[in-house]
């Protein structure tokens, strides 16, 4: 594996940490809405896990990733067009897909 793409890959998995910790306090969708400060850190860090994935991709395309192009695109979209994100859908990111994503960069890693 290219340095740079485990690189990528521990940013990946410290993102989703951080993701997690900030969090961890919150039970609801709606408990999440009234935190705007976690919604700016969690869409941040969601924002890198973008951003690193696609240096990786392009490094690398054979990176055994699922949903890659989806979660590359959610970068684009949290920085270009932010006022389509819904908190919802962010939410539902954390809980169904993260952990998913968290168990493929650890193998690969």
């Amino acid at each position: 594996m290219h340095p740079d793409i485990a690189k990528y890959l521990e940013d990946i998995r410290l993102s989703i940490e951080i993701i997690a910790h900030h969090v961890s306090d919150v039970s609801s969708l709606e408990d999440y809405q009234l935190e705007i400060t976690k919604i700016d850190a969690v869409e941040r860090r969601l924002a890198i896990i973008g951003e690193a994935l696609f240096k990786a991709d392009k490094l690398d395309k054979r990176l055994q990733i699922s949903d890659k192009t989806k979660i590359i695109a959610l970068r684009h979209i949290l920085v270009h067009e932010y006022d389509l994100i819904e908190d919802s859908t962010i939410w539902n990111i954390i809980h169904k897909n993260l952990p998913l994503l968290k168990q493929e960069v650890n193998n690969l890693l």
